[in-house]
């Protein structure tokens, strides 16, 4: 085997791993939130913002997709550490925005009647951290590889979906 063939290897190996995680980020994500909404639903909850959630999911899944495929379509690219280190703190910051919920963090708009809006942890400090995070992980998680298209093209997107988004969650909390 040649030298090149083993980075290769390797690096679609770094990759596939790469990918698994961030999958399992967002699946494990899912599941809290499944779990949330069943126990909001339970208090009375209101869904708001049902109609672009489709949409939301959709830009997550494709994004998966474009970047998997600008990786093979470009020839691999080797890992940058620097963008994966700063996707792990990433993760730990979102660890920390979904404990300050606690039950009220969900990927769906819901609000029980009669609720506050919740200000400890990062809410003390921004009025929408979930968000931040999300743009952050959104330009960072394709840079690992490299994937500048995909960075750029779901930045765009995601700040689109974002602005519909906040607007709405505005709506519901000055209500």
């Amino acid at each position: 085997m040649k030298l090149q063939d083993y980075i290769n290897m390797n690096n679609n190996f770094a990759f596939a791993g790469f990918i698994a995680l961030v999958v399992l980020a967002r699946l494990t994500e899912l599941r809290v939130a499944k779990k949330n909404e069943s126990w909001l639903r339970k208090q009375g909850a209101i869904e708001y913002g049902r109609n672009h959630y489709p949409y939301i999911v959709a830009l997550h899944t494709l994004f998966i997709f474009s970047m998997i495929s600008e990786y093979f379509s470009r020839g691999n690219s080797s890992v940058h550490y620097i963008y994966l280190a700063l996707f792990l703190m990433l993760i730990l910051l979102k660890i920390w925005t979904i404990s300050s919920l606690g039950k009220y963090w969900n990927t769906r708009i819901l609000r029980v009647p009669g609720s506050v809006f919740i200000k400890r942890g990062p809410y003390k400090y921004f009025r929408h951290p979930n968000y931040f995070i999300v743009i952050c992980e959104i330009a960072i998680i394709p840079m690992v590889f490299g994937l500048y298209f995909t960075s750029v093209l779901f930045s765009l997107l995601n700040c689109i979906m974002l602005i519909i988004r906040i607007r709405e969650e505005e709506k519901v909390w000055q209500s």
